[in-house]
């Protein structure tokens, strides 16, 4: 049951990075500035799906793997803390600054600044994310180890 809730957990919270991500860039190469805010606003609101979604995925795989010394897990173990700060101290901030400019109407270069930097870190999160995704399957033999 742990390995299901937390896969289902980490699926959600890959596809949430990945549809803010896709929304973002989507937005800002192609809608107007008022689909922007919108689009910043209900990232915001999605924070209620991810965080909690987050936390379950990190607290089922420290109790999953807390044993566990096999290259996959040690990988795993590795990259974790990296996502969580990197989502705590870069993604999380960035979201709510980039949400309060945005609803002000404020595009200056300070808002594209920190867009880059959000979209990076979303990148650097969806890049170990998909590792720990691949690393989760050939820990349970859903795919072979030497892929």
């Amino acid at each position: 049951m742990k390995t299901r809730i937390h896969a289902i957990a980490g699926g959600i919270g890959f596809l949430m990075i990945l549809l803010f991500w896709t929304s973002t860039v989507f937005s800002e190469l192609f809608a107007s500035h008022e689909t922007i805010a919108a689009v910043k606003g209900f990232i915001l609101k999605g924070m209620f799906i991810l965080i909690p979604a987050m936390a379950i995925v990190g607290g089922s795989g420290m109790a999953m793997g807390r044993k566990r010394k096999d290259a996959p897990a040690r990988a795993k173990k590795k990259r974790m803390p990296i996502i969580a700060l990197n989502g705590l101290l870069i993604l999380v901030p960035a979201a709510w600054f980039l949400a309060g400019k945005a609803a002000a109407g404020e595009f200056d270069s300070t808002f594209y600044l920190v867009q880059v930097v959000e979209l990076v870190a979303g990148t650097a999160n969806l890049t170990m994310m998909g590792l720990n995704i691949r690393d989760g399957l050939k820990m349970t033999g859903r795919i072979s180890r030497s892929n």
